[in-house]
């Protein structure tokens, strides 16, 4: 049964604003980094996910719809875009996954109070089982809460109906 680690909407236009930034976001970025090393030693599928939304930063076309260079596909690495907050919505990623024998996920990336929190509910609803890596998933502040509360009310949430959450730094993939 493989694992892959699919890596959500990490995109250059969620770096985009001075002003308005991912909690925590270099530091995320370098977990990610981190998870995807691992990954690709063990020879474990890579899977990312790619939010295509005409009119803002993350539009199909524009230099910040790219992923963040530093944790950029390897050519072969399937990746996804999707138009909806949903990865598995109309997209090809369920199939994607099954085609590479995959059946257990370890998840990351932005927001994770949208994209990240939708990708973990409907993956365990389409069968397969989620790990969230903690300090490799952020999102931005809200008007009614700081990023790092809503980190943390997830992070209770998840664990108790989808999917254990385990610090990033702990999550290893057995060799493929």
């Amino acid at each position: 049964m493989s694992t892959a680690l699919l890596i959500i909407d990490v995109q250059k236009g969620m770096f985009a604003f001075p002003d308005i930034q991912p909690f925590r976001g270099a530091a995320t970025i370098e977990a990610i980094a981190a998870l995807l090393a691992k990954a690709r030693a063990a020879g474990a599928p890579v899977v990312y996910v790619k939010h295509d939304e005409p009119g803002s930063p993350l539009a199909l076309g524009d230099s910040a719809h790219e992923i963040v260079e530093a944790i950029a596909p390897l050519p072969g690495e399937p990746v996804i875009t999707k138009t909806k907050c949903g990865a598995f919505l109309g997209t090809p990623l369920k199939t994607t996954l099954e085609g590479l024998g995959v059946r257990k996920l370890v998840i990351c990336g932005l927001q994770t109070d949208f994209c990240v929190d939708t990708a973990v509910r409907t993956a365990q609803e389409h069968g397969f089982e989620v790990t969230i890596a903690a300090g490799a998933h952020t999102t931005f502040d809200a008007p009614h809460a700081k990023a790092e509360a809503i980190i943390a009310h997830l992070e209770y949430v998840w664990p108790r109906q989808f999917g254990p959450v385990v610090p990033a730094a702990e999550i290893g993939f057995a060799p493929q």
